[in-house]
C-alpha cells in the first residue's frame, strides 16, 4: 500500500513504535512530521529518516493545546496540510490502585486521553477542508482487557475506543474516517522499563513478568513487534474508503481475541 506524498502527523515517534510507524510510512511514500516531547531526539529521528523534504521535527507536548495546535499549524505550514494523525504518544506508571498517586493518574489520563482529542481537533479542520483524512488512536490490548497495576492506563485505552466511535460518525460525512491499533506487548522502552518495576511490586523475578504476566496469554510466547504495529498503521492510514471506520485491530499473538 502507499501513501503518495500524504501528510502524517506522528506523536511519540522519536523512538519506539512512533519512530517505526514513521518509518514505514516514508518508505511507503509518505510525508511525515516527528512530534515528540523530547526534540532532541525528533531532531535526529527526522535526520534518520530523509531530513527536510520528506520528515520534519516538531516539539509537541500532546497535553499543552497552545503546543499541539502549534505543531499541525506548522505541519501545515510545511506541507501544505495533514492527511494522517498517528496519536502514539504515551506513557506508563504502574502502582497497585490503592496506592496510585492522584498527580499521576491525572498524568496518564492526559497524554493517553486529553493527547488524542487534542491533536484531533487541531487536525480535523484541515482535513474536513479537504474531504479526507485518518486518524489513528494508539490503543493496546487494555483497550479490551484489565490487567492488574495499570488502572488509568486500561481506564485511558478503553476511552480511546469510546473516542473513535464517536469520531468515526462525525467524521463520515467528511471523509474522515478513525481507527484504533491494539498492540498486545511490544518490546519497546517502556515495556523493557515495566519488567523490573513489575517485578518488585509482584515479587516475583524478572523473567516471571515476561513469562508469565507478559507474554503469558499468548499462543506462541512471543512478543509483538514494532514492525508489526507499523504494518497496521499504513494499513489504515492507506485504506480507500469509509468501510473501514470506527474499527480495532489487536496484534497481540493471540492474548486477546476479539
Amino acid at each position: 500500500m502507499k501513501l503518495d506524498r500524504k501528510v502524517a502527523i506522528v506523536t511519540g515517534a522519536a523512538s519506539g513504535i512512533g519512530y517505526a510507524i514513521a518509518k514505514r510510512y516514508v518508505e511507503a511514500g509518505g510525508r511525515v512530521v516527528i512530534a515528540d516531547i523530547k526534540m532532541d531526539l525528533a531532531d535526529r529521528a527526522a535526520r534518520d529518516l530523509g531530513g527536510s523534504e520528506k520528515v520534519i521535527a516538531i516539539e509537541m507536548d500532546v497535553t499543552s493545546e497552545e503546543a499541539v495546535n502549534a505543531g499541525v499549524a506548522k505541519t501545515v505550514s510545511t506541507f501544505g496540510t495533514v492527511d494522517i494523525l498517528v496519536s502514539n504518544a504515551g506513557v506508563q506508571i504502574v502502582h497497585p490502585l490503592h496506592e496510585f498517586p492522584y498527580s499521576e493518574w491525572k498524568k496518564m489520563l492526559a497524554i493517553h486521553l486529553d493527547g488524542a482529542f487534542l491533536t484531533t481537533k487541531a487536525c480535523l479542520p484541515h482535513m474536513y477542508k479537504q474531504k479526507s483524512g485518518s486518524i489513528i488512536l494508539m490503543g493496546s490490548v487494555h483497550s479490551k482487557e484489565a490487567s492488574p497495576l495499570k488502572a488509568p492506563y486500561v481506564t485511558a485505552k478503553h476511552g480511546l475506543m469510546g473516542l473513535a466511535r464517536v469520531l468515526a460518525k462525525e467524521g463520515a460525512a467528511h471523509g474522515v474516517r478513525t481507527n484504533v491499533i491494539c498492540p498486545g506487548f511490544v518490546k519497546t522502552p517502556l515495556v523493557e522499563k515495566q519488567i523490573p518495576e513489575q517485578s518488585k511490586t509482584l515479587g516475583i523475578s524478572e523473567e516471571e513478568v515476561v513469562k508469565k504476566v507478559m507474554l503469558g496469554q499468548t499462543v506462541d510466547g512471543e512478543f509483538t513487534t514494532m514492525e508489526d504495529i507499523a504494518e497496521i498503521a499504513l494499513f489504515f492510514a492507506a485504506f480507500p474508503t469509509n468501510a473501514l471506520t470506527g474499527q480495532s485491530l489487536v496484534a497481540s499473538h493471540g492474548w486477546c481475541m476479539n
